[in-house]
């Protein structure tokens, strides 16, 4: 049995994973505004309350650069205490079991893999649309990190006037005055205005996938997050912006897949041990 956690800006999420299943699983407040010594401690007690004889190792994905080698994990997204945390040998030394630390969207990718709806490719990559846009890289059925498991930040890359994340992830709906979830909840009843915003952002996906496609030529991506929940909203405009690709065999080729199990992440963390 593996612990798998999830550790977010918002939730800790562990769950305990036997074979390809979660036999067990709490979520606790991030401690996201705490001092590095007391959030070590916060997570090490919600560790606690899941640890059983039975388990023989812990995963845990952070939104960070990881030095998976060391596990170490540096400048963490949304836990601003977390500058350099020697995450691995923290755990190690109060569990006395074996601990694998990565990127929480690789984790992403290798729980899709192994479990989800990526299971029966070899290359693919495994993007989230939520408050950030990263991604994951599968390529020849092995999970590819990149020297500081940064290798699918997809989402930094300069695009228009600011980044891709700012046009595929969350931050888009403030540039039309509302948000992600207010923009479904009118677009499912009829609003133009809401259905024309979930086209413009469509477009934009459509223009990452573009990049995916040049960068990566996978065959399948997977889509998860919060968004991704909205498909059927901005599934049309994608594919109508991936067909300028000027290589029409490889859209044909590309699955595009939707995430469907909440707890991936959890699941792909426990695959790294």
């Amino acid at each position: 049995m593996i612990l798998g956690i999830d550790l977010g800006g918002t939730n800790i999420r562990v769950g305990r994973v036997d074979g390809d299943g979660i036999v067990g699983k709490i979520s606790e407040p991030s401690p996201a505004h705490l001092p590095l010594e007391e959030s070590l401690d916060y997570l090490v007690a919600a560790v606690e309350r899941m640890m059983t004889p039975q388990v023989r190792g812990i995963g845990i994905g952070v939104p960070s650069v990881v030095d998976a080698r060391s596990g170490v994990v540096y400048n963490v997204v949304n836990i601003p205490s977390w500058r350099e945390v020697h995450l691995k040998d923290v755990l190690e030394r109060r569990f006395g079991v074996a601990v694998c630390v990565n990127n929480d969207a690789n984790c992403f990718a290798l729980g899709e893999m192994r479990f989800g709806r990526a299971r029966g490719f070899s290359d693919v990559v495994a993007v989230t649309l939520g408050t950030g846009v990263g991604a994951g890289i599968v390529t020849n059925g092995a999970l590819y990190n990149g020297r500081n498991t940064g290798a699918g930040e997809i989402g930094s890359l300069p695009y228009l006037d600011a980044t891709l994340e700012d046009y595929c992830g969350s931050n888009f709906f403030p540039r039309h005055g509302t948000t992600g979830r207010r923009a479904a909840e009118a677009a499912l009843a009829g609003d133009g205005a809401a259905l024309a915003v979930w086209d413009e952002f469509g477009g934009h996906v459509g223009n990452m996938m573009q990049t995916i496609m040049f960068a990566y030529d996978p065959e399948a991506v997977v889509l998860g997050g919060g968004i991704a929940g909205a498909y059927p909203l901005f599934e049309a405009a994608m594919r109508r912006k991936m067909a300028e690709f000027p290589y029409p065999e490889t859209v044909r080729n590309l699955m595009i897949e939707v995430s469907d199990n909440p707890d991936i992440q959890i699941l792909g963390a426990a695959a790294l041990v």
